[in-house]
């Protein structure tokens, strides 16, 4: 054979291999189509059932939105369909914003305020420490429960523009308010305080994470101002939240090297720490953790931990080693959480409990400090609570004062924070022989 002829065989040939690879890849896509597409057609046969033969009527939406919440919650426990009526809650959790008016209420006094939030509509409306909403756009408040009075502040009217309010003064003086619900920050660091002014130890929660922690996070410490020497920071019944915004954190004590691993079905990537952002290296740290302690937060805290800037006391945390992604879909009238990756400490330690036994994973403290199960309620309870903005707490102290009440709660009793603080003014500490007590 010529090389001429040998030539044209191997195009030939060639030509002939792609044909039967492109051939090929149809077949497979037109079975994987057809498969997929007997599947789609269960589903659509099952839900038309139902909503024609349910002896009950029934909307189509809602057993689309059954059947995904249902084929999502089968992956494993994070994993999740939010429907229409759940993003806003959601919303709340991940953005660390609600729209509202922006008050804290007296839970024992239907629509008395205890202090409104800094910068928010009820404050820039005149809203004070001590009113009472007596009526809002005309409908008597007296009537309503609390969560009825949230309900109709934050959505129903505030829709619709401005609201109406009539409101009476701790003096008892009527006085009319108008102002326009809008965004509002839900505050997840909280109870920011000096434990020893004198040795600078000062104390913050962070209740969880969402984009704004960071932020919220270093104006805290900025208010603490520049006596802070050593820093107690409390994680304890911290569920989680947006990844970013633990790492961010842990940045700032970490000059260098890695904060988190990620490994997804293909590959282990490596978060590394900026040496610009570590604006607190070197600053005394304890941390509190405990088994509520989950998520993000034990990334954060294993960061801390594997580094060497600051010492664990507590209790062994959740153990909750996964990271989801949030997507919208239809239309963005819901959302799908669904579980991407598995998340590891710098050291490559492994965070993500077994599910037959929740003792393998998780992040030991450096101090283990159980507490009673009250002592436990109490502290998160506590935790759990608005911390009042410095502004409202001479006028939160007269009205205490004057009708000999207590609305400015002191914390409770706290093992592990008097250890934490214990650690970090070198006093001796007081633990119990048997740490199962």
């Amino acid at each position: 054979m010529s090389p001429r002829e040998s030539s044209g065989a191997g195009q030939a040939l060639f030509v002939l291999g792609l044909a039967v690879g492109l051939l090929a890849a149809i077949l497979l896509d037109r079975c994987a189509r057809f498969f997929l597409d007997r599947d789609i057609e269960l589903v659509r046969a099952v839900r038309d059932m139902a909503s024609d033969e349910f002896v009950h009527q029934v909307a189509s939406e809602e057993l689309i939105d059954d059947a995904l919440r249902g084929m999502l919650s089968g992956l494993d426990r994070y994993s999740h369909y939010y429907g229409p009526e759940e993003l806003a809650e959601l919303e709340r959790e991940t953005s660390g914003e609600f729209y509202g008016i922006g008050v804290v209420f007296r839970a024992s006094e239907v629509g008395r305020i205890l202090f409104p939030y800094p910068g928010s509509p009820a404050e820039s409306a005149g809203l004070c420490v001590g009113d009472r909403i007596v009526s809002a756009e005309g409908k008597a408040v007296g009537a309503l429960s609390l969560p009825e009075l949230q309900a109709l502040l934050h959505h129903e009217w505030g829709q619709r523009g401005e609201v109406r309010l009539e409101v009476e003064g701790l003096d008892g003086a009527p006085r009319d308010i108008v102002l326009r619900p809008d965004i509002v920050l839900d505050p997840t660091v909280r109870h920011a305080r000096f434990l020893d002014r004198e040795r600078g130890i000062g104390y913050l929660s962070i209740r969880s994470f969402s984009h704004r922690t960071l932020e919220e996070f270093d104006r805290a410490l900025q208010e603490l101002g520049p006596d802070l020497r050593g820093l107690v920071l409390d994680l304890r019944a911290n569920p989680g939240g947006i990844l970013d915004a633990a790492v961010s954190i842990a940045n700032r004590f970490i000059a260098l090297g890695p904060l988190v691993r990620t490994r997804t079905r293909t590959e282990l990537s490596t978060t590394d720490a900026r040496a610009e952002r570590a604006t607190l290296a070197g600053l005394a740290l304890v941390v509190l953790i405990d088994r509520a302690s989950a998520s993000a937060s034990e990334v954060l805290g294993a960061a801390l931990q594997d580094h060497c800037v600051a010492v664990l006391v507590g209790e062994p945390s959740y153990g909750k080693g996964t990271v989801q992604t949030l997507k919208r879909i239809g239309e963005e009238r819901a959302v799908v959480k669904i579980t991407t990756a598995t998340y590891f400490s710098p050291s490559l330690r492994r965070i993500e409990h077994d599910d037959d036994d929740a003792s393998n994973g998780g992040i030991a403290p450096d101090l283990w400090l159980p507490l009673e199960d009250d002592e436990r309620d109490e502290i998160h309870r506590f935790l759990f609570s608005y911390s009042p903005p410095a502004g409202a707490l001479d006028a939160l102290r007269a009205w205490e004062g004057a009708e000999h009440v207590t609305l400015i709660e002191a914390p409770p009793a706290d093992r592990q924070l008097e250890a934490a603080l214990a650690l970090l003014t070198g006093e001796e500490l007081e633990l119990s022989a048997d740490p199962l007590r």
